[in-house]
């Protein structure tokens, strides 16, 4: 790719949000963030500060900003401090021609919400306006490039293309049988978010194009109950560009420990851990720390102290142990644990299964949904129910999990038990059996009556194991395009049906509405050209497609059901 062939529009009429060519837009986008990536690998600095001068100021990352804060992201339907939302076409065309003077803007305080954790306490978020959610998504797009390419290889917490899976099969690789690095710093920062040094953060993003706006955004502070408080450190949870920023500021933990890699000749992808060096998986602010002995361990915590120090960040006392793999460590609700296995080559065998607390979590949560569910209809609780077993089991199915999830299945027939019961209290046995069915030949016992609305299972979710994403691999890598865009269909299709993944092969893999490839990243849905009531079939093949969920506004028809499979 030559930074000649990016172009970027910059039109003087007021934008016609439905005419916009999103393939466009998308790839232009796509250019200008390789384009970045690339200068920086090369170390060529002023180049990277051109280029993101211009995505700063280009029409399709403007659009590209309204379209994901408005339609894409979780929080579309929640407003800011302003209280407003942008829900039609003219009214995202609007907002994108007023983010062309964004140098000028002042942000809004955020709005202070609380969400419960799992531990049943509340972790607050920062909500900030439309407006500003959509700079932030603008201003992420120029800065986030530039770190891909200089992010450590031991994160994966919120970056594009990296998961809680790539993170455990890291753990994988080195907690298995054949290592030595036997002892684990199992590591928590107190308050992680909420205490990050504002002066260090903007002193290691450095001369970028739009340092004053973080800056601002950083100083903005929060109102709760219609009070205005000050943030005088961290970066608020809640905002598009808050965990770019926390990743910014955990980077070089790897540096400070001295981690080395060995390359392979011709495989720059191909790296392995260097045999003197600690081991780490950071996953946002959690992380852990394998090493060969005790000592080293406990000089390991002495090092990142000070190192967390500089940043206005301490460990959690009360949370932060040092373990060896015989006791295990639970890690984004996965238990990491060595046993002892005569039968194996080693006499030992590691075990990554679901953590107790995620177990009793999801008892807990499917125990409150059939009681919130009584006097409901068997259709709506099986509604209900179904994407929470769905969810759970396809979280967790990458480990070792048939066990687990055929106990849960038990657990689940006792409530399905108990639902009949309290529903129908004075009926015998027999004809409280007619709740279950034989719809799948398997299983005599499915709960369901009705065809192809059943109650799911969690063994029914084979096991799978998740395929790695290669060391430094990035998805801003112009050379690594390809293989994204596979692994993107590969994690796609795992989830479509049959009669689904045909229809998107017969519509080339690509959405009908925007022309662009069904496996960009975002959510895919169903959708009919003729309705119902105009005689058109539910699930005839000529009158069905597979688009992005983005796309339903300009689809003929109305939505069947979202697929949420990206």
């Amino acid at each position: 790719m030559e930074y000649e062939k990016v172009t970027v529009n910059t039109p003087q009429q007021p934008t016609d949000w439905k005419s916009i060519d999103w393939a466009k837009v998308s790839a232009a986008v796509r250019l200008l963030r390789q384009a970045i990536f690339r200068a920086t690998k090369e170390g060529d600095l002023k180049k990277v500060r051109t280029l993101q001068r211009i995505m700063l100021r280009s029409f399709e990352n403007r659009v590209l900003a309204v379209r994901k804060v408005t339609q894409q992201n979780r929080g579309k339907h929640t407003p800011g401090v302003d209280r407003k939302l942008i829900k039609t076409p003219e009214a995202r065309a609007r907002l994108a021609d007023q983010l062309k003077e964004y140098e000028l803007w002042k942000p809004l305080p955020a709005k202070r919400v609380y969400i419960p954790k799992a531990n049943g306490k509340e972790r607050p978020l920062g909500i900030p306006v439309i407006t500003d959610r959509a700079i932030q998504a603008m201003v992420k797009n120029a800065l986030e490039p530039f770190w891909e390419a200089k992010f450590e290889d031991s994160s994966y917490g919120f970056r594009p293309g990296r998961s809680c899976h790539d993170a455990i099969g890291r753990i994988y690789n080195l907690a298995s049988a054949k290592g030595k690095r036997r002892w684990v710093l199992d590591a928590d920062i107190k308050g992680a978010f909420d205490n990050i040094d504002h002066d260090k953060l903007l002193e290691v993003i450095g001369n970028f194009p739009a340092r004053e706006l973080i800056h601002q955004w950083l100083k903005a502070g929060y109102l709760e109950e219609n009070v205005f408080h000050d943030t005088e450190s961290g970066t608020p949870q809640g905002g598009v560009i808050s965990p770019l920023l926390a990743n910014i500021a955990f980077h070089g933990i790897e540096e400070r420990l001295g981690v080395k890699f060995t390359y392979r000749k011709g495989k720059p992808y191909g790296t392995e851990l260097h045999p003197s060096s600690v081991g780490v998986v950071r996953y946002a602010d959690d992380f852990v720390i394998f090493c060969y002995t005790k000592e080293e361990t406990e000089e390991v915590k002495e090092r990142l102290k000070t190192w967390f120090a500089e940043r206005g960040l301490a460990f959690s006392e009360e949370k932060t142990r040092i373990t060896n793999l015989d006791e295990g460590f639970d890690f984004l609700s996965f238990n990491v644990q060595q046993f002892s296995m005569r039968a194996t080559k080693r006499g030992r065998k590691l075990l990554i299964r679901p953590s107790l607390k995620a177990i009793k979590a999801i008892k807990r949560k499917l125990k409150l949904t059939f009681r919130e569910m009584r006097g409901s209809t068997e259709e709506t609780l099986i509604l209900k129910v179904n994407p929470i077993v769905r969810g759970w089991a396809n979280y967790f199915r990458t480990g070792v999990s048939s066990t687990v999830f055929a106990k849960l299945d038990t657990y689940l027939f006792k409530l399905q038990q108990r639902w009949v019961g309290w529903q129908h209290p004075q009926k015998p046995w027999k004809w409280k059996r007619r709740y279950w069915s034989n719809q799948r030949k398997e299983d005599m016992w499915v709960f369901g009556t009705k065809p192809k609305r059943y109650m799911l299972k969690f063994s029914w979710t084979s096991i799978k194991r998740h395929v790695l994403v290669p060391r430094f691999a990035s998805k801003d890598d112009p050379e690594l395009q390809d293989y994204w865009e596979k692994k993107t269909k590969r994690d796609t299709l795992r989830d479509l049906t049959k009669f689904q993944t045909a229809k998107a092969k017969a519509q080339e893999w690509v959405c009908t509405i925007c022309r662009e490839s069904l496996w960009n990243g975002e959510e895919l849905e169903e959708v009919y050209e003729a309705p119902q009531k105009e005689g058109g079939k539910k699930r005839a093949w000529e009158n069905l497609q597979i688009i992005h969920q983005n796309c339903c506004e300009a689809a003929p028809g109305k939505p069947l059901k979202p697929l949420s499979v990206a």
